[in-house]
């Protein structure tokens, strides 16, 4: 029998999954959001990972979108790609990955497999989900049915190393169900797979991925203060260092996302349960979240410099989305910038002309719908995320949109000459 595929979660991993999928295999797509779902059929995606000619060659290929797991009961192969975020003790959440289990569970029958692509830290997948599908389809783990790993690798908004272009981890619960894993997604993966030892290393592998980045980053961020107090040019320093073959060439900045700001925290998580204290991953946490303040702060004693009043100061930021050339806002630390500026009563516009404004993550913040020039004067201008049209502003049009002297806060390192830079 051929094998059909459902892919859980139809988001900035599962769509683009689903499209690679379904040039080979009857796809199922099944998504809790029925507005998604409706703008899929339509052709539109709102996170910008496929364009209209995509969507609709997933329809094209016969792929479905639904809302109903039931919809998905003739398929043999699950694929869960939904979120797994953290809560405000950042603990990990793991609602979405236990209510995906039990809508699997739901339709689960004999000899099918359910591969999971949510980052999780070592042991969720055999620990939490497999109990979880047990008890709602009534049957066997490894006897009845068997379960994959393969950890998400997406880089929203990278247009170059797409899913099928990023070498792929690939794990099983069997030595038999672990090559069966490893062959279907290298029928659709042109840079290849690992076929990792077991489910729990293929989990370390991913959530390491993006810890390590965190504690580079946050070396940077720390080495940024350092320079700032030294008066010296970090990005100076950096260009300097990078000379030297081995050096890995960083940039400070905020580190939002909901990949490199969140998984450190399921390792940090599972570690305390065990006993042990992760200080380096928790104190690069601690530096990376205390950049948003800084910023502010940065932005707060240049006004007070240049004798503006701080109440009722006008802040204009450029950039609210997580990351460049993306409409992504999900923990985007831009937020917390703006939180910050508001404590002073300053009163804050944002421009971004990536972001959805109906989107829910948006919908409350302090928009404008272009860039002001020449026609509303601001006390300060904080460029926090590096958008190609960002780069193309010059000195004078910085000038056009302040009041008194421009003082620009350049978190990115795109601004020629700013008043100050991260």
């Amino acid at each position: 029998m051929a094998d059909k595929i459902a892919i859980i979660g139809l988001g900035y991993v599962g769509l683009p999954l689903a499209h690679a999928f379904s040039k080979k295999y009857k796809v199922v797509g099944v998504d809790i959001n029925p507005e998604r779902i409706k703008e899929l059929k339509s052709g539109f995606d709102r996170t910008l990972e496929l364009n209209e000619s995509q969507v609709k060659e997933c329809i094209d290929n016969g792929m479905e979108f639904t809302t109903n797991i039931e919809d998905a009961k003739e398929c043999n192969i699950y694929i869960v790609t939904v979120p797994t975020p953290i809560n405000e003790e950042n603990e990990p959440d793991l609602t979405p990955i236990k209510k995906s289990s039990e809508a699997v569970g739901s339709v689960l029958k004999k000899d099918d497999i359910v591969i999971y692509e949510s980052t999780v830290y070592p042991g969720v997948t055999e620990e939490v989900c497999v109990p979880i599908l047990e008890e709602t389809s009534g049957l066997k783990f490894n006897k009845d049915f068997y379960c994959g790993y393969s950890p998400e690798r997406i880089n929203p908004g990278d247009k170059e190393h797409t899913v099928t272009k990023i070498l792929k981890i690939t794990s099983g619960s069997t030595p038999e169900i672990a090559k069966r894993v490893d062959d279907l997604y290298r029928s659709i993966i042109e840079a290849g797979t690992h076929l990792a030892p077991s489910i729990k290393v293929a989990e370390a592998a991913k959530v390491i991925e993006n810890t390590q980045r965190d504690v580079n980053i946050a070396l940077m961020n720390e080495l940024a203060l350092i320079f700032d107090t030294l008066g010296i040019d970090t990005n100076a320093v950096i260009e300097a260092a990078a000379t030297k073959w081995n050096f890995i060439k960083l940039t400070p900045g905020l580190v939002g996302g909901h990949c490199i700001g969140v998984d450190p925290y399921y390792l940090t998580y599972k570690a305390q349960e065990l006993g042990y204290t992760p200080n380096l991953i928790l104190g690069a946490r601690q530096i990376n979240n205390s950049m948003s303040k800084l910023i502010a702060e940065k932005a707060i004693k240049y006004m007070v410099k240049a004798d503006k009043k701080l109440n009722g100061a006008n802040v204009l930021i450029l950039g609210v989305t997580f990351k460049e050339n993306c409409p992504d806002m999900r923990n985007t630390k831009v937020v917390d910038i703006i939180k910050e500026l508001k404590e002073y009563e300053c009163n804050v516009d944002v421009y971004d002309y990536w972001v959805d404004k109906s989107d829910k993550e948006s919908k409350n913040l302090p928009f404008i719908d272009e860039l002001p020039l020449n026609s509303k004067k601001y006390d300060s201008i904080i460029v926090a995320v590096a958008h190609d049209k960002f780069k193309e502003i010059t000195k004078e049009q910085y000038e056009s949109m302040s009041r008194g002297e421009p003082i620009v806060i350049d978190v990115k390192g795109i601004v020629e000459n700013p008043t100050w830079r991260l």
